[in-house]
């Protein structure tokens, strides 16, 4: 039987907005030259490109290791901007809500693979419609990349077991 890993939501802060930006330049690109454990607050915040995938309920299959990701998503999480409604408080409101840090990706298998940080953990590019790529923050959603419209909270979900999805990877 699979148990479940914590979700969590690493997003921005949701009395904070994004805001449209021009797409860095080269000299500008931080997460190139900065490794995550060096990185500032407002930078390592700044990877977040607002999917709200790493908020929806996971399974680890205990056999193989594969997570399995369901449409059912924690009841904090704003489904139409995809950030967490009460990012300041997560941990204490959502106890199993994981804060990300270095350590915490030292094994980043259990992150969406499309996540800016489990990519950079990975030592890989950010996709080019990450928002710090393209300066677009509904770029991630015209892409297909992000929640929107596509989960359930869990408080209405019912069983997340019955709820597995694979249009997450």
């Amino acid at each position: 039987m699979p148990s479940p890993t914590p979700h969590q939501a690493p997003g921005q802060p949701s009395h904070r907005t994004r805001s449209q930006s021009s797409p860095q330049t080269p000299e500008h690109r931080y997460w190139e030259r900065v490794p995550l454990a060096q990185m500032s607050a407002v930078e390592w915040e700044s990877l977040c490109d607002g999917c709200g995938k790493c908020c929806v309920t996971k399974f680890e299959d205990e056999d193989t290791g594969a997570i399995h990701y369901t449409d059912v998503a924690c009841h904090l999480l704003d489904h139409q901007h995809c950030q967490c409604s009460d990012y300041l408080n997560r941990s204490e409101r959502v106890p199993d809500c994981v804060t990300l840090t270095p350590e915490t990706l030292a094994d980043p298998r259990w992150m969406p693979q499309t996540c800016a940080y489990r990519l950079l953990a990975e030592g890989k590019p950010l996709p080019a419609w990450h928002p710090l790529v393209c300066g677009d923050p509904e770029a991630v959603h015209a892409a297909g990349e992000s929640v929107r419209g596509r989960v359930e909270c869990e408080t209405v979900a019912g069983d997340p077991l019955m709820r597995l999805i694979e249009w997450i990877r």
